[in-house]
């Protein structure tokens, strides 16, 4: 694991719940536990705290260590890929989180036309007024019970503006019926998907998003102004729709595609095929 990829499968766009404290640790609250990673040369060590602690084997989980992770890479057309490659291997250990699908259901319904640190500090004030504090600067995501019980005003006042509504609207509908999510987590894809695309806000990026970060769905294909850039530039697919794109991307880079995509996402966010 290169601290590039782990930093950027941390602070890239995944979650929004991590924080550099130096060049190569970080501090990040899953749930409401609170977990430190630190990577010196290329060996990861954690440590969690005494209230609420977080396991080794959830650790292990989340951050997708495990021989399945191998597979999925293996699986990948990269041999036959030269832009898939290149990014590979400039982004060793890049991985996919497997976060909570409440947590990455909001934090997605904040992300159009949002950049990573708005949305982290749109996240933080909600965070910081309605959830549970865990220490210093620190709190827990409040989850949809709660923001149900929020206006819309309110909502606003965060630094919302119109995407309020949405989060207003998916807490009314989650409070009428709780289980959703754990549904949706449990669904085959495309059942999810055009469950989450019943929801407020919830558009094809978002629903495909919520899928790879928050289901573990890897099948998932997330296509923001990112991606499609990549797949017109690098792959010659100028004027595809971006469902035409998706469908692309499924064929061509098989069952764990989401994993493919963030390699081909943070590299096209870093800059990195411009670099040798």
């Amino acid at each position: 694991m290169s601290r590039l990829g782990l930093e950027e499968t941390l602070l890239g766009g995944q979650s929004f719940s991590w924080t550099a404290i130096s060049e190569s640790s970080w501090k990040g609250v899953i749930g409401k536990s609170i977990v430190e990673l630190r990577l010196t040369e290329n060996k990861l060590q954690w440590r969690t705290r005494k209230k609420s602690p977080w396991s080794e084997k959830k650790l292990r989980y989340y951050l997708w260590l495990d021989p399945s992770f191998t597979e999925a890479v293996d699986s990948l057309p990269w041999r036959s890929d030269p832009v898939l490659a290149s990014c590979m291997k400039k982004l060793p250990g890049l991985r996919i989180l497997r976060q909570p699908m409440d947590e990455v259901l909001f934090v997605f319904l904040l992300s159009s036309v949002k950049s990573i640190p708005q949305i982290k500090e749109m996240k933080e004030l909600v965070s910081e007024k309605y959830g549970e504090p865990l220490e210093l600067g620190l709190w827990s995501f409040p989850g949809w019970e709660k923001l149900a019980q929020i206006s819309e005003s309110e909502l606003r006042a965060m630094k919302m503006g119109y995407r309020a509504k949405y989060v207003q609207g998916v807490a009314g509908q989650l409070a009428n019926k709780p289980s959703l999510l754990s549904d949706i987590v449990k669904q085959p894809y495309e059942e999810a998907r055009a469950t989450l695309l019943n929801l407020p806000g919830v558009g094809p990026k978002i629903a495909d998003c919520c899928l790879l970060f928050g289901a573990a769905r890897t099948e998932a294909f997330p296509i923001d102004t990112w991606i499609s850039k990549t797949l017109e530039m690098r792959y010659s697919l100028s004027g595809w729709s971006n469902q035409q794109q998706a469908h692309f991307a499924i064929k061509h880079y098989g069952k764990h595609a989401g994993l493919a995509q963030q390699f081909l996402f943070s590299a096209e966010r870093l800059g990195l095929h411009a670099k040798s």
